[in-house]
């Protein structure tokens, strides 16, 4: 447990040495945040709600969205796969530490890092332009920032079984461009779930993807409350559980494969 802290930390330094990198997709994020506030506010015209969304809701989540794609990587993460093709995975493999929880510990090093350089950052700046909706209790903040743990988590797990195509294919990012594209329709990250019709909603209650996007953002709107609060949080607990299950038993699949060729 030591090792994996330290890992953290390790990560989480190394992302911030990232300056010019971390600016420029801040001023980036931030950019196309506006013009997609710029969209809903079109969409609203003169109305007051939209399935629940008022029109400051709208606007705090698209910022909110904005702020979460550095944490959660969900345009892009390949690293894996990379280092499958490089070789790099063998060295890995004989390290004295769990492969699958080094990588973890690396991503959620990454994700803190990118959600104090950017994710922040980029939610002050939006507070400079719009009214935005703000949690108005402790335990409303503590929720999401436990929500969007575990989002980073799932997120996490999905990415890294994405990756693990690298085993069975020469080229992967095709796998994992359909993957990623799929994940931000179906997440909440393009437009909030709620406004899609009820039977789309619950095909992507089917996935894990709302569990990495759509449940921080409602929870920080305060949009869902009570029982159905608490059924978003075990949801989220089980797509991690199922995903890392999962991703183990690709895993050991993929280095059995490895072995076998010779790799």
């Amino acid at each position: 447990m030591r090792l994996f802290w330290k890992l953290i930390r390790q990560s989480f330094r190394l992302q911030l040495t990232y300056r010019a990198a971390n600016l420029a997709g801040l001023v980036t994020n931030f950019f196309f945040g506006l013009l997609r506030a710029a969209v809903l506010v079109a969409l609203y015209d003169s109305q007051a709600s939209i399935s629940g969304y008022s029109i400051q809701d709208a606007i705090t989540y698209t910022g909110l969205t904005q702020a979460t794609i550095a944490c959660l990587s969900i345009f892009r993460w390949t690293p894996v796969m990379q280092s499958v093709y490089s070789g790099e995975i063998a060295a890995d493999l004989l390290r004295p530490v769990d492969y699958f929880f080094s990588w973890l510990a690396r991503d959620l090093g990454r994700a803190w890092a990118s959600f104090l350089t950017r994710a922040l950052t980029i939610m002050v700046a939006y507070a400079l332009f719009f009214d935005l909706t703000v949690p108005q209790t402790l335990g409303q903040w503590l929720l999401v920032f436990f929500t969007l743990l575990l989002a980073m988590v799932v997120s996490f797990g999905w990415r890294f079984l994405v990756n693990l195509a690298a085993f069975w294919t020469p080229d992967a990012r095709g796998i994992g461009r359909l993957a990623f594209g799929m994940s931000w329709f179906l997440s909440g990250f393009l437009m909030p779930l709620r406004l899609f019709p009820p039977w789309f909603q619950r095909l992507c209650d089917w996935t894990p993807f709302p569990s990495m996007v759509n449940t921080v953002i409602e929870v920080y709107l305060g949009v869902v409350e009570g029982p159905d609060l608490a059924h978003a949080l075990l949801v989220q607990g089980v797509w991690i559980v199922l995903l890392f299950l999962c991703c183990r038993l690709v895993l050991r699949a993929g280095v059995r494969r490895l072995v076998i060729q010779g790799g």
